[in-house]
């Protein structure tokens, strides 16, 4: 591992604008990366060298001349469900078998207007549908993370989880990802990352491939808390392609670390302490409300009595937008086809052979929930609790709290084909049940690493925030990131 890939962005970016290191030397330092432990890892399911060196030799040319954007030279990773024109783009499944779009998710072309380079595409969930990296077509992530003294393979969370292990393993600067019920949030937290989910509408979700589109939005992973802020400041815009994108200015939120949080109102809301929660997660937690507390903060107890519905909620309300969204892959005009003896059958025989287990299970789970007298006793009736835990968390913000702090995920990461977990898909969706609360009231989260468990894995804190007010999550986030220390896993792959 070279000193290279060691930087953060900002240092990075610093160093290019001195000219003290060159685009291409960082991008091929961060190619050199990959070669050596993407075998293991399997964070990329696409390498884009040739782009990579293209896009830095610009970028040298621009910096050289003094006239390089945000993130002028920046090597970056991209999930598989940001459509990257002329490369890639499959949600890592196998129903969209060699699709690689003529056109440019508004996120991905607002980081290469910036200046960022691509390193290639990152492996997921098959269409973001899971909590571990174990459902994508070309095969699971390993965790760069280890237990103390074992060799044994762990998940590094989901559906992000290339995108949370390429970070840890510095195989790029920063990546992209996306955020339906958590899968920013308990991938960085499992990896030992950063990982923010912004508001919903902060930034546009043209061009990236639909999961559950009322729930579904993009924001960074990265090593630090500033590098997110750096980050999501370029992904961040409104956006004519995307209506549901919104028209508030974006800030620097950079400008927002190291400012004091004394006399900010943290909430502690009780009904995070869940059945199932580690011991060891707890006690970070009251770590964390001690550090904030330390720096000026002041804690108060609060309730958010809807919290204990989210999860039934969420799996009803993102499987019933997911069997809408994908039924638009039927083998006719792109991605695989498999023969049938007239259309309908070709339909059903490229759907059955396209999709996953777990993508499918969530098809079915989402049509049923939508069929003629169900429609009104589920989905209507999810759609009321979404209500309800927005509502919860207005009163929140209407008695002055200004932020959140939670765990981030139940437990560190587990190992790679767990049975307990695979048993029963309930156990694997218990993942999500610190992170589904905010997607379903469309507030912005952030996962920050907090301490290591007694087996020596990461694990993350959770802070949540009012609409539109990630500036303040960096702000907080920041200050548990310098009272917890960075961390890093022992490389042992390549």
């Amino acid at each position: 591992m070279s000193e290279l890939t060691n930087l953060t962005i900002a240092d990075a970016r610093d160093k290019l604008k001195s000219k003290d290191i060159t685009s291409s030397e960082l991008t091929e330092a961060f190619l050199s990366n990959i070669e050596a432990a993407n075998a293991s890892i399997n964070a990329y399911v696409a390498v884009t060298a040739d782009k990579a060196r293209e896009m830095a030799k610009a970028s040298d040319e621009k910096l050289s001349k003094r006239e390089g954007g945000a993130l002028e030279g920046i090597p970056l990773g991209i999930k598989d469900l940001f459509a990257t024109q002329g490369v890639h783009t499959q949600a890592c499944s196998h129903i969209l078998d060699g699709f690689k779009p003529r056109y440019e998710s508004t996120v991905t072309a607002n980081l290469w207007a910036d200046g960022a380079v691509m390193l290639g595409k990152l492996n997921m969930d098959e269409f973001a549908m899971g909590s571990s990296n174990e459902t994508s077509y070309y095969g699971n992530v390993i965790n760069p993370w280890r237990k103390s003294g074992s060799n044994e393979g762990l998940v590094p969370g989901g559906s992000s989880g290339g995108s949370a292990a390429a970070v840890a393993a510095r195989m790029c600067m920063g990546a992209t990802a996306t955020d339906t019920g958590g899968s920013i949030r308990q991938p960085a937290a499992l990896t030992g990352t950063v990982g923010i989910k912004p508001t919903y509408g902060r930034c546009s979700r043209w061009g990236t491939i639909a999961f559950a589109s009322s729930l579904d939005q993009a924001g960074p992973i990265t090593q630090t808390v500033r590098d997110s802020a750096i980050l999501l400041k370029s992904m961040a815009s409104v956006d004519a392609k995307d209506t549901t994108s919104v028209d508030i200015e974006v800030p620097d939120y950079e400008a927002a670390i190291g400012k004091s949080v004394k006399g900010l109102k943290i909430g502690i809301p009780a009904e995070y302490r869940v059945d199932g929660m580690s011991e060891e997660v707890d006690a970070l937690w009251q770590k964390g409300i001690q550090w904030l507390k330390d720096a000026g903060a002041e804690i108060v107890d609060i309730t958010l009595p809807h919290t204990k519905y989210a999860l039934p909620a969420y799996y009803i309300v993102a499987p019933a937008e997911a069997s809408s969204n994908l039924a638009r892959y039927d083998g006719v005009r792109y991605g695989l086809r498999v023969p049938g003896k007239d259309i309908a059958d070709m339909y059903e025989r490229t759907r059955a052979e396209g999709f996953g287990e777990e993508v499918r299970r969530r098809i079915l789970t989402g049509t049923y929930v939508l069929s003629a007298g169900y429609y009104d006793a589920y989905y209507l009736k999810a759609q009321k609790v979404r209500s309800l835990i927005k509502r919860d968390f207005d009163l929140a913000w209407a008695n002055g709290v200004d932020a959140i702090l939670t765990p981030a995920t139940p437990s560190a990461a587990f190992a790679i084909g767990d049975k307990e977990m695979h048993s029963d898909p309930v156990k694997m969706y218990l993942q999500d049940v610190f992170t589904v609360t905010v997607n379903m009231a469309g507030l912005p989260g952030i996962s920050v690493p907090a301490g290591l468990s007694s087996d020596g894995l990461p694990l993350g804190l959770q802070l949540i925030g009012k609409p539109f007010d990630e500036s303040t999550l960096f702000q907080l986030g920041s200050v548990i990131e310098e009272a917890a220390g960075s961390f890093e896993p022992t490389a042992w792959w390549g």
